[in-house]
């Protein structure tokens, strides 16, 4: 594989799995809702310490400093 078809696949590749993590982060957003939702303060915390951990983690992975990754699990 060239240069050019790795450039290629990266650009294909992040184009689509980025505006597929930003429409994911906007549904999110919609469980703000409180006429369909309810939900705590330490709930919404920890979704956004999950999701800061999560762009972190890959932001390392560009930097060459690879972090093992955990499931995100919301508490009962």
């Amino acid at each position: 594989m060239t240069n050019s078809d790795k450039r290629s696949n990266f650009i294909r590749l992040a184009e689509s799995r980025t505006q597929n993590a930003l429409r994911y982060i906007k549904s999110i957003g919609k469980l703000a809702n409180t006429s369909s939702y309810e939900y705590g303060e330490s709930d919404y915390k920890t979704i956004f310490r999950a999701l800061e951990a999560s762009i972190r983690e890959a932001k390392s992975n560009f930097e060459g400093k690879n972090q093992s990754s955990s499931k995100f699990k919301l508490g009962e």
